[in-house]
């Protein structure tokens, strides 16, 4: 409880330097976001009510203590682009993208968590050889060549998946429960709106998956790697334990610390870094939220996605620490 209350204090102060940093490279930024906004000649009038309408003109001292009060009483401001609250704005892209992010990480941790184990357990022989390239080429090729060509041959030269978006148009939408729409469909047995919303997710998902699964696997080779010639699990194997036991209880539980935390990073990497899938998808999550707000300047869209990306950072990282001392006795200990 200590160490929690300490790391609970230490994420509070972190997230006030967060808005610190994001508020100046924000204002930073060249550019007007009445120009933005406003389209193409705006008159100076139009200009000066923009400026006087969202506080562009105060020193910025006092839009920073301005932007912290509201912020304190949950306003994160609103959108200029989509002039509404961009809570409201947040808490309509941000299932979108969780559901993508889940469905990935799931799939990732699966395949690439068997990848790297049989590699590792297959060390310097074609099985192992085979495995390193293809997860180098994983992480090397480009992300969004990657969608282009998954959108090019199951969409428009083999027709077998869905273009983009989250479901048909000509399929009516799940009542709004998780905001997970293959969720919600599942909640109100719509079995047909299920399958839709799940075709739609399979591509995007896979590429994100793609690049996941490579990082996950080449960091779970080498933490077995690490782990495989231990005394501990020399002994199990002397006493004669099968060697699914051996992988599971022994060999795992002693390269888990690592894989947990190349797991935490990539989750919250996906719910992050998930734009250019997003946007070529046509997906309408965080990401593509974030590229709109970024294109017209909309200063507060752009600092309330900065503060929630943050804000994820920081409690996947607490959650993988308390996993630290849940796998690892030591940790508790110390």
């Amino acid at each position: 409880m200590r160490f929690l209350a300490r790391r609970l204090g230490a994420l509070v102060l972190l997230l006030i330097g967060i808005t610190i940093v994001s508020f100046v490279l924000t204002q930073a930024v060249p550019g007007d976001p009445a120009l933005a906004n406003l389209g193409q000649n705006p008159t100076p009038e139009a200009i000066q009510a923009f400026h006087e309408k969202y506080g562009l003109d105060d020193p910025l001292p006092q839009q920073y203590l301005t932007y912290m009060g509201h912020l304190l009483q949950g306003d994160l401001g609103t959108s200029q682009q989509t002039h509404q609250s961009v809570t409201h704005d947040l808490s309509v892209s941000i299932p979108a993208t969780a559901e993508l992010a889940l469905f990935s990480i799931i799939l990732s941790a699966i395949v690439g968590i068997a990848l790297g184990v049989l590699a590792a357990l297959r060390r310097d022989t074609a099985v192992d050889a085979g495995v390193r390239v293809v997860t180098l080429a994983g992480i090397s090729l480009p992300m969004f060549w990657f969608g282009l060509l998954a959108l090019y041959l199951f969409f428009f030269k083999w027709g077998i998946l869905p273009g983009g978006g989250r479901m048909s148009p000509t399929v009516a939408p799940p009542p709004d429960v998780t905001g997970l729409d293959t969720v919600d469909a599942l909640l109100a047995g719509d079995l047909k709106g299920f399958w839709d919303a799940f075709e739609h997710l399979i591509m995007p998902g896979l590429v994100l998956t793609a690049y996941n699964v490579s990082l996950i696997a080449r960091y779970t080779r080498s933490a077995v790697l690490e782990v495989l010639h231990a005394d501990y699990v020399r002994a199990a194997r002397a006493k004669g334990l099968p060697e699914h036991t051996v992988i599971t209880r022994y060999i795992l539980r002693g390269a888990l610390p690592s894989i947990v935390t190349v797991l935490g990073l990539v989750f919250a990497s996906v719910l992050a870094g998930a734009v250019l899938v997003e946007n070529i998808f046509s997906w309408p999550g965080i990401g593509q939220y974030a590229y709109k707000s970024a294109v017209s300047l909309d200063l507060p869209a752009i600092m309330g996605v900065s503060i929630f990306i943050a804000l994820v950072y920081v409690i996947i990282n607490l959650i993988v620490d308390l996993l630290y001392a849940a796998i690892d006795p030591r940790v508790r200990l110390s």
